[in-house]
């Protein structure tokens, strides 16, 4: 008629689970029951994650035993709860085994003179029960207060409290225990008991069982009540189906009468495995193929109040049928907690919970619910306490500065829509509009002697690509996608050669130039149109050459960079062949070397106006520019990267312009008077 104790260990064991107690104390009573409690629960906590804090046997009083050894034993149990962590702490016993649990917290408390109560969370069998008839109502139960309690399944009868209230140990049909448990219960004696002169004042039958306190008598059903209740139902259904059954038989045979009295108790199993009703309470009854009832047990709650009375409040239930994991659901809203407690649930754990960002490492020779917390490493989380390991994001997200979770990165990548973008497009445009100022100066005064001494038309070239390399820096500005990363490095690599080809043509051309001058010298012939054109041509050819060979082997294309920025993931261009992307600088870089080397050494050429030493200086800007792109392109991370070559790209264009064009420019705008023939073949002597 009720379940068996058994399952009530896998009842704790998910109870310990369901408040995240890890660290929690062991008390049964020093019995063969209480020693196979011990040894299942050791059993079944293991794989849950949770370890004993203690373990101890409480004595029971027997005479045979001496007191001082009794009470020698019970301090040490009460000292061991005193100065453990644990503030769950699981009792299992006997239905009088709460007087040895009483008596050790009593006898414990006289002991370190302490008068405030424990501040535990009892855990306790349903076998246990808090009233006891002889010491129910003098003894303080304040230190049980917030105990929660497994107990046989019961339910409000109806009548069953009015029953109670007219109980009279004087009315002739009461059955005799009555007088016994009322004489007990109210101290007072009988006129006809034996123990008239020791009781003290006579039961007059007045008295009321609903004016004791609780820890006395409750008035409403409890499981072992509602368990008798319903066994009295199940035997009389059991009886009436075999009335039945016998009646149908007498109507087939046509006996006179039916004698149950007859009939053997064994006889009434068969009649029982079938039974099936609705009790008063509305709850069907029957049995399964254990012959066990199907029942539950509830999870109740003390409440004690100063008067020493309790209340026990349904907060949960545990369904014996469930999956494992899910045979208790609580309430945790309607738990009282003992009044002691200073964080509610409690907490009861060997150490403080590892918080979210660490995870668990083990103490050497202490059991695994003790532990260390460690800081996951770098970009690592741990979403949960106690996790055991930490565990990386994906490769779209990141750590959150607590690394407790993972956060999507967002996309990033060079562009016109934040300030560093607008202030390099911007540069860009400026330089732009000061070139076609240039062009269109140097077109206006086309026939002066100094824009025809410094080949017109190659300046017109290098003027142009000039305006070009400040516009291909705009490639590099907009969103990173298949077309855009193909024309980023091959147009600035094409554009920036014909550039590096114009200024190499002026060097040749200027020393030819000096060579040609000297009397019978063969170079006059090699000068003009056709020389200049040609250098521009095959450098310029040569250096497409190399970004065909580029774009067939393996060409730039968009890539998603997870990893060189925290929290974003870089949109870029990828080169594809790295050694592509150096060959086309290094031959550009090899180009500005000779068109340097030519110009430094015409740099001292007896001319009034020397080209050669502005094409030296603009070489040496040049060439520092991208020798410096070098080490810190390769240092920056993400989109900073791009902002890099796109200055490096607008610098060296700018240096080449200011250097080659703006002592022209001032000699045409500021200085006309030295724009003619007679001052430009002028010699030093």
């Amino acid at each position: 008629m009720v379940p068996n104790e058994t399952h009530q260990y896998t009842g704790v064991v998910e109870l310990l689970v369901h408040f995240g107690w890890t660290w929690v104390g062991f008390l049964a009573m020093d019995s063969g029951n209480g020693e196979t409690f011990l040894q299942s629960m050791q059993v079944l906590l293991s794989p849950r994650g949770i370890c004993f804090a203690f373990s101890e046997k409480a004595p029971r009083y027997t005479h045979t035993e001496a007191y001082d050894d009794i009470l020698s034993r019970w301090l040490h149990i009460y000292n061991i709860i005193m100065e453990s962590k644990a503030n769950a702490i699981v009792v299992f016993g006997e239905s009088k085994s709460m007087i040895n649990l009483r008596l050790l917290v009593l006898m414990g408390k006289a002991e370190y003179l302490a008068n405030a109560p424990l501040g535990k969370v009892w855990i306790v069998n349903a076998q246990m029960d808090f009233i006891e008839m002889d010491l129910g109502k003098n003894w303080d139960i304040q230190d049980f207060h917030g105990s929660i309690s497994f107990t046989v399944h019961s339910n409000d009868v109806h009548g069953f409290q009015t029953f109670l209230q007219l109980r009279n140990p004087f009315e002739v049909n009461e059955d005799g225990f009555l007088k016994q448990f009322w004489a007990q219960t109210f101290s007072c004696a009988f006129p006809d008991s034996s123990t008239e002169d020791e009781a003290g004042e006579a039961c007059t039958g007045h008295e009321k069982l609903d004016s004791l306190p609780t820890s006395a008598f409750e008035m409403r059903m409890t499981g072992h009540s509602y368990s008798v209740y319903n066994a009295v139902y199940v035997v009389a259904h059991a009886l009436h189906e075999m009335y039945l059954s016998k009646w149908k038989h007498r109507v087939t045979v046509k006996e006179k009468r039916l004698e149950l009295q007859k009939q053997q108790p064994w006889q009434l199993h068969h009649f029982l495995k079938g039974v099936s009703f609705n009790n008063n309470a509305g709850e069907t009854l029957s049995f399964d193929k254990n012959m066990e009832l199907n029942t539950r047990f509830d999870i109740t709650n003390l409440v004690a109040f100063p008067n020493n009375s309790f209340q026990r409040v349904r907060v949960g239930m545990m369904n014996l049928e469930a999956l494992p994991g899910k045979k208790i659901s609580i309430d945790g809203d309607k738990i009282v907690w003992h009044r002691q407690l200073k964080q509610v649930p409690p907490p009861s754990v060997c150490n403080t919970h590892c918080p979210l960002g660490s995870s668990k490492q083990k103490k050497e020779g202490e059991v695994f619910c003790c532990y260390d917390c460690v800081q996951c490493p770098q970009g690592m989380i741990t979403h949960q306490e106690d996790m055991e390991n930490c565990k990386e994001c994906p490769e779209d997200h990141y750590p959150n500065k607590e690394q407790s979770k993972c956060i999507p990165k967002a996309i990033s990548f060079m562009s016109l829509k934040e300030p560093l973008g607008i202030s390099l497009a911007s540069f860009a445009l400026l330089l732009s509009l000061l070139t076609l100022l240039v062009i269109t100066i140097f077109i206006k005064h086309q026939d002066t002697p100094i824009v025809r001494a410094n080949n017109r038309n190659l300046s017109y070239i290098l003027l142009t690509s000039l305006l070009l390399c400040f516009l291909c820096s705009l490639l590099f500005l907009i969103k990173p996608e298949k077309i855009a990363c193909l024309l980023r490095q091959v147009t600035f690599a094409v554009i920036f050669t014909v550039t590096i080809s114009c200024v190499l043509s002026k060097t040749i051309t200027v020393v030819l130039a000096f060579v040609a001058t000297k009397p019978g010298s063969r170079m006059r012939k090699c000068m003009g149109k056709r020389l200049a054109s040609s250098v521009v041509f095959s450098c310029s050819l040569f250096q497409a050459g190399i970004c065909a060979l580029w774009l067939g082997i393996s060409p730039p294309f968009p890539h998603f960079d997870m990893h060189s920025v925290v929290g974003e993931i870089i949109l870029e261009c990828h080169d594809g062949s790295v050694t592509m992307f150096y060959c086309v600088l290094g031959y550009m870089g090899f180009l500005a070397m000779i068109s340097f080397a030519i110009a430094f050494s015409a740099r001292k050429l007896p001319d009034s106006f020397n080209e050669a030493k502005f094409i030296t200086f603009s070489m040496l800007i040049f060439s520092s520019v991208w020798l410096s792109f070098i080490p810190v392109y390769l240092s920056t991370k993400g989109k900073y990267t791009v902002a890099v070559e796109i200055f490096s790209i607008l610098v060296s264009s700018a240096g080449l312009l200011v250097s080659l064009f703006a002592p022209k420019i001032y000699i045409i705008i500021q200085r006309p008077d030295l724009n003619t023939k007679e001052q430009l073949i002028k010699r030093k002597y």
